[in-house]
Formats: structure tokens, sequence, C-alpha cells
């Protein structure tokens, strides 16, 4: 036999079976997947251009026009997490030398200014200090100042768990020339967001939250007047993979014969399409008011147990996920390894300016449960009595 040319042996983690724990996703995301989305995601591959699976993007398309509250023909999911959209956003509404506001109050805005910046942007902050909100007279003294042509929001912020009023933003926008791109990753389906009604021109969010599927597809859509933009530019987006010309083409959003852009996750798109689904057989509606109940109940009950929640306004606490003061005396890491290694739940520590100032709890979705909630209190509860080796 001939000598083997091989030099690297095959890895031993590899040749033993798969194993992930169960565990329960109660932190700012993902959030754990139901059955009947897992079932949709393990379903046979099909290919990409294959009409059954044009079909599915047509009911994703349908759903999401459903869950953002909007008729936009631009109306599609991107190929890639919640980053992704918040690039595909940004690539396609800016180009060099564009002037984009961008209000800051966590890490997501912090993020967006960062990636405007790349693309060559003219970037001016909005800054308010974590846990605080946005009021219209802060962003009409911005407008005013700056005169942008976008203005970029986060409505749910998950490193600081503030909810941002968007009520009056768009119209204020418009009149002063300005587009509003809204993040929404952490907010959708959890809290009320009306795309046409509140006249927001770019919306985007995430599969993994309260849609509960796993990472990877994230929900887009651009108003008429920030698709006439698109037409307006003097370049080409900066990226193929994220150039919406070539993405509303393939989602079958401009009225021509699909073409092939890139081979699209088709099964991360059965998952998606499974978890819209969900979302609307339960109702919108019913999906807000669940989450406020359940946002209540933890809120209440953190209270109850002597802790101090960050966002001190309840109107703009967000109900997704919920922020709580890392207690004094006690390192925040020594709480979230307590509760995963005795009760097998995650939550979160802060995130960019809240790292080590707070702990955050996520209900999302089908993890947004009274009985959750009651779990996750008794497990904290247990955390503080048992953690005595992290007090000063």
């Amino acid at each position: 036999m001939a000598t083997s040319l091989l030099r690297v042996p095959p890895p031993q983690g590899l040749l033993r079976p798969l194993a992930v724990p169960e565990r329960l996703l109660l932190g700012p995301g993902p959030s754990n997947v139901p059955s009947r989305i897992q079932a949709a995601g393990g379903r046979q591959l099909l290919g990409h251009m294959h009409p059954e699976v044009l079909q599915v993007m047509d009911e994703i398309k349908a759903g999401i026009q459903y869950a953002f509250q909007t008729q936009n023909r631009l109306t599609l999911a991107i190929s890639g997490s919640g980053h992704c959209a918040m690039e595909a956003a940004l690539f396609n509404l800016l180009e060099c030398g564009d002037t984009v506001l961008v209000a800051i109050n966590g890490i997501w805005g912090q993020r967006a200014a960062d990636i405007a910046r790349r693309l060559g942007a003219n970037v001016y902050e909005l800054l308010k200090p974590p846990g605080k909100y946005f009021t219209l007279q802060d962003v009409e003294q911005g407008l005013v100042q700056y005169k942008p042509s976008v203005l970029f929001i986060t409505h749910g912020e998950s490193s600081t768990g503030v909810l941002q009023p968007l009520e009056g933003l768009g119209e204020l926008c418009h009149w002063h020339g300005c587009l509003l791109l809204v993040d929404a990753v952490a907010s959708l389906g959890g809290a009320p967001i009306f795309m046409d009604q509140q006249e927001i021109d770019v919306l985007y969010s995430g599969s993994q939250k309260v849609l509960n599927a796993p990472p990877g597809s994230a929900p887009i859509s651009f108003s008429e007047r920030a698709r006439e933009k698109l037409l307006r530019r003097k370049t080409k987006p900066p990226s193929f993979y994220l150039d919406m010309g070539w993405l509303a083409n393939y989602w079958g959003c401009d009225g021509e014969p699909r073409r092939y852009h890139h081979t699209a996750p088709i099964n991360s798109f059965f998952s998606l399409r499974e978890g819209l689904a969900m979302l609307a057989e339960l109702g919108l509606e019913s999906s807000w008011e669940r989450h406020r109940a359940n946002c209540a109940q933890l809120c209440q009950g953190l209270l109850d147990l002597g802790l101090e929640l960050f966002v001190k306004e309840e109107k703009v606490r967000l109900p997704t996920i919920t922020t709580v003061r890392v207690p004094e005396g006690y390192n925040w890491k020594d709480i979230t390894a307590f509760l995963m290694d005795n009760h097998a739940m995650e939550i979160a520590g802060g995130l960019g300016p809240t790292m080590g100032k707070v702990l955050r709890i996520g209900l999302m979705g089908c993890n947004s449960t009274s009985g959750n909630v009651d779990r996750v209190l008794r497990a904290l509860q247990e955390a503080l009595s048992h953690c005595h080796h992290s007090r000063l």
C-alpha cells in the first residue's frame, strides 16, 4: 500500500456523537426553539430556486408584512443575523458623503455609527445615557442642527432594556427631509410597532428572539421613500451580497423574473416561515399583551426581591428584555453561573455600556410565560442567598 499523504488525523471530537445540553434560554437571545419550528428546520433540503422554496419565500414576505404592519413591496429576509440586516440597511441607504444622525443610548447605536463611518458617511451622534430614551424634542434638535438624510434609532435596545417611543418620529423626519431607520431586532412581536402608520422608512429585525427561530435570517422592509433613494444612488452598494436590487429580484419584489443571487439558507427560511406562522396564529395584539403582562410580573417580582430595575420609567421598559442592576456586593458572573450550573438556565450580564452593571433577563416568544417568570425569580432568590463568596 502507498504511504498515506495525510499529516492531520481525524479530530477526536468529531468522532464522538454531538452532545447539546437542554437549557432554558432566558437571556437576551437566542430564545428556545419550539418543536414545531425545529421540525420545520429539519425538513429535507430543496434547491434555492425550486418553486416550492420560492413559495415559502412569498409566505415569509407576507408574514413579515404582517409582523411589521406594512404593505411595502420591498420586504424580505436577509440571509444573515440582525447584524447583517443592520449592514444591509446602511449599505443600501448611505453613500460616501451622506449625512446620518445616529441616536445612541446603547450598543446598537454605537454599532450603527461604526458601520456608517466605514461607509464614508458624515456621522453625527445624538447621545443619551444608558437607560434613557429620546424625546421628539431631542430628535428635532438634532435634525435641525445636522440636517441628515437618515436617522438611525433603536426601538428595543437590548443592552439597556429601553423601549424607544416611535410615535411622531417618522412624520418629524419627513418634515425635515430625512428617512427614518429603525432597529427592531429585540422588540418585534413583543411590543407594538406599526411601520406604515408610524412612517418608518426602513425596519429590520432578527429571527432568534420573539420569532423563536434559529439565528441566521433577518426580516427587513423598505418604504417607497427609501426605495426611491436606493434608485437614485450614484454608486452601487459596497456589498454585492447585501445589494437590495439583487435581493429584491430574488425575493420577487420587483415584478421581474427571479434570478439567482446567492444560495440562500433554505432550512433557516423553513424555520423563519414557521416562526412567522406561529406569530400570525397567535395574533400580534395577543403577543404584545402576553409580553407586557409577563414583563410586568417579572418587574414586580424583582422589586419584591429587593432588586433595582435599571429603566426607571415603566412605559419605556422593553417587554422582551428586562434589565436589573447587579446588587451591591455581588459579582454578576457568579449569579449567572449559579443559574446555569444549578438550574440549566441562562440569563446574561450587561453588554457595551451596561457591562458589569446589569443582569438581563429575556422573555421572548414561547419563553414569555408566567411559569418562566416564577422559575427565574426562584432561581435568582436562591442565587442571591448562595453567592455569599462574591460579597465584598
